[in-house]
């Protein structure tokens, strides 16, 4: 870019730049009550000054004074009263820090092709969780996905944590969600029982820096849980099956590690499989179920299950099916041709559920440490939309978010330590296992 293009989009963006700041004086003029006094108070003292400034700006009549000094005379107050107030509704627009921001960003290089920061807008609390300060941005044609990949570094200029980064009211808007840097997640967090949900079917996965992170899987239907070994995964997938149970769900259990993660508590609240021979058999059941409940809605006029439920008598249950390493089950090295066979059937039965499952109320929960395309397959893949990732180097992220955020942003030694596709880090709740079905089922 040449030097003097460089200067015009300076130029241009300086207008910008001074026209928001004006837009948003104007605004907290109206909404923030203590800049509304200040705005009020500034105006109030202009009237004044304006009506009295003709009683001692004067000139002495002479003909050494030009008519043109006795014009401009009295509108030199009028004019400093309207450019005052300009100035002062700018001010109000512009948010403390601004300058030490735009330098935190030359400093880490968040700079677009002209060499421009993104303008600070506004600063504020966040109405739900007051302990969280949302910094909005006027982005300078930087996508968030340069923000995303510079969080680390925008983190350690500015000395905070970035919980979330978020688009505004459109592209050119950037929100990042922010606490002190003083402030981390505990290392353990230990399940109450008053942290089920009364909301059906919202499950709760762990405490983020926002507060609560849940799952409904009314309108999320199928959950992903990835990890390396030792993350932490295999405790999460418990939290959520407890959950389904005492929601009063229809819950069964793929274990293909012997057994030993699930006792005997399991097997009287859960129906466990532990051969691939009576998983099909499960999993032809619950695509069965699936076209029965079709048919039913097709009858009824119903489109969900929630629908359904309101206006039948009938109550239909969910039914959660849960792996907790699908690889196990669906990886196909070294198998004969039958032995295969039998896995494409019930990877067959799987993406029938992924594609369908949501309205019927039938779901999916699988954990894994590695699904990729090898493991798990395209249709089932595409249609989990809620992920989570444990501790995972970047070749594992990218294969359960797309991104590398879980490598970036978990420490390597943490456990029980996850971040959603969403990008919110959250540490997953600890439960007694012994207890795990003491409290009655809800709904």
């Amino acid at each position: 870019m040449r030097q003097n293009e460089r200067e015009h989009l300076h130029r241009e963006t300086k207008r910008k730049h001074w026209l928001l700041r004006f837009v948003l004086g104007c605004r907290a003029g109206v909404t923030d009550w203590k800049k509304a006094v200040i705005l009020a108070v500034y105006i109030f003292s202009a009237v004044v000054l304006w009506n009295v400034s003709g009683d001692f700006i004067k000139l002495p009549e002479s003909d050494l004074i030009s008519p043109a000094l006795h014009a401009i005379l009295p509108l030199i107050v009028p004019v400093c009263c309207v450019g005052g107030l300009f100035l002062i509704i700018i001010i109000l627009g512009t948010p403390f820090g601004v300058g030490s921001v735009a330098s935190g960003f030359n400093r880490i290089g968040l700079i677009n092709h002209a060499g421009e920061t993104p303008i600070l807008l506004t600063v504020r609390k966040d109405r739900k969780n007051p302990h969280i300060t949302i910094m909005e941005f006027e982005t300078n044609s930087i996508p968030q996905s340069v923000w995303e990949a510079k969080r680390e570094l925008i983190e350690s200029a500015h000395n905070l944590h970035i919980v979330k980064i978020s688009e505004g009211k459109d592209k050119r808007r950037i929100l990042l969600y922010t606490v002190s840097a003083k402030t981390n997640l505990p290392p353990v967090v230990y399940w109450k029982d008053d942290y089920l949900s009364n909301d059906s079917f919202v499950l709760v996965l762990g405490e983020s820096l926002l507060g609560a992170v849940t799952v409904n899987l009314a309108k999320v239907p199928h959950i992903l849980l990835g990890g390396s070994t030792g993350s932490g995964k295999s405790v999460l997938l418990k939290l959520l099956i407890i959950q389904c149970v005492k929601k009063g769900a229809v819950v069964c259990i793929a274990d293909f590690k012997g057994g030993v993660d699930f006792p005997e508590v399991w097997h009287r609240e859960c129906r466990m499989v532990f051969e691939k021979t009576d998983l099909i058999e499960l999993l032809t059941s619950l695509v069965d179920e699936l076209e029965r409940r079709k048919a039913v809605f097709r009858e009824t006029g119903c489109s969900n299950i929630d629908e359904y439920n309101k206006s039948i008598e009938t109550h239909l249950q969910r039914m959660i099916f849960a792996c907790d390493e699908v690889a196990e089950v669906l990886d196909k090295t070294g198998l004969s041709k039958d032995e295969k066979e039998l896995i494409s059937q019930i990877e067959s039965k799987l993406s029938v559920i992924a594609r369908q499952g949501r309205a019927f109320g039938i779901h999916l929960i699988l954990a894994t440490q590695r699904p990729d395309a090898t493991i798990l397959a395209g249709q089932i893949r595409n249609n989990v939309d809620f992920r989570v990732c444990g501790r995972a180097d970047n070749v594992l992220s990218q294969i359960i978010l797309d991104n590398t955020s879980a490598a970036n942003q978990i420490p390597k030694d943490a456990h029980g330590r996850f971040i959603s596709g969403g990008g919110t880090v959250f540490q997953g709740y600890l439960f007694d296992e012994s207890n795990a079905f003491r409290l009655e089922r809800g709904g």
